[in-house]
């Protein structure tokens, strides 16, 4: 994991005091005279990879009160709930190889409503995916995706509330603010045809017949690291509680994009897909039962997911719409 590197954080600056006498000896020795390297990292939020350059020790400051969240209200909210979950889900054992949640160091409302988790090394999903991409070879990817469907299988059931049943009406919405986000893109009837797929998809029994769990929130390739047959994940800003294909259809909505705008082939993610789900079927007493419900209810995920990438408008116009018209065939499933 590296960015953009920004030089030394300041000793008059109070981040370097935080930094020297509350994070630092959580991770490596004491050190009297400290020089802290600062890199930027590509994230959502204003995200910084810390080094001290003497004993190596590493760790991420995410400020959620900053040029992209100037309400301080909400700063302080995602800085509690997140700090939270990582708390919570750690709890829940995964504090330990092979699959790891990354350890909060610490929370600072003074220094920018400031988050300080510790540094996860590996290699990033989306370098495994572009690599297996661009060498013809998705031996590693398999075994990557296995793990991942491990993580989630465990994390899903570890976490489920078996006397409840999952509110689905929210992700309808959810959906439906989507597709308003993409209408630059779209004509009226395809907004009207959308709306009208998402609220055929609520009308299916098997969309509410499972138990909500924890998940993920945000399973993205950016946000899973492996290392020496570990999964480690560090942001979980977007944990919640919702069905368990949220994780399952994002990460397969997600899979069939990087395929599609790297190798130029909408069909050539669906063998690593069709691998990922298995996997994640295998780790439940009916894998066959377990396989069926799942596949029924990822089309939707997915297609929401392809309209969530597309909305953004730095991607290229038509392949946002190639992304579009992928939406409409996942909804149109089943």
């Amino acid at each position: 994991m590296t960015g953009e590197y920004l030089g030394y954080v300041e000793t008059d600056d109070p981040l370097f005091d935080y930094l020297k006498y509350d994070i630092q000896p959580q991770v490596a020795d004491f050190c009297d005279d400290p020089a802290y390297r600062v890199y930027r990292l590509h994230a959502s939020n204003a995200v910084y990879l810390y080094e001290e350059e003497t004993t190596g020790a590493k760790f991420i400051g995410k400020y959620f009160f900053s040029e992209r969240e100037e309400n301080a209200g909400n700063a302080e909210r995602r800085l509690d709930r997140e700090f939270g979950r990582l708390e919570e889900v750690r709890g829940y054992g995964f504090d330990r190889a092979p699959l790891y949640v990354a350890k909060p160091l610490g929370r600072n409302e003074e220094l920018g409503d400031l988050l300080v988790v510790e540094y996860c090394d590996g290699e990033l999903l989306s370098s495994i995916i572009s690599r297996a991409i661009n060498e013809h070879n998705e031996t590693a990817l398999y075994d990557c995706l296995g793990l991942l469907a491990y993580f989630f299988a465990e994390l899903h059931n570890r976490t489920a509330h078996e006397d409840e049943r999952v509110d689905f009406d929210r992700f309808c919405d959810y959906t439906r603010q989507v597709v308003r986000q993409c209408s630059p893109l779209l004509s009226h009837d395809e907004t009207k045809r959308l709306k009208e797929l998402c609220e055929s998809w609520r009308e299916r029994p098997e969309m509410w017949s499972d138990c909500p769990v924890l998940v993920h929130g945000d399973a993205t390739p950016e946000n899973f690291i492996f290392s020496f047959d570990s999964l480690k994940t560090f942001d979980l800003e977007r944990c919640m509680t919702a069905d368990r294909v949220f994780d399952v259809g994002r990460m397969a909505g997600e899979l069939k994009h990087f395929f599609s705008m790297n190798a130029g082939d909408e069909f050539a993610a669906e063998p690593c897909i069709g691998h990922f789900l298995r996997e994640y079927a295998s780790h439940f007493p009916d894998r066959d039962a377990a396989f069926d419900a799942v596949t029924k209810r990822v089309p939707f995920y997915m297609g929401t997911t392809l309209l969530r990438i597309a909305r953004n408008f730095w991607i290229d116009r038509d392949y946002r719409r190639r992304l579009i018209d992928e939406a409409f065939e996942c909804f149109q499933e089943g």
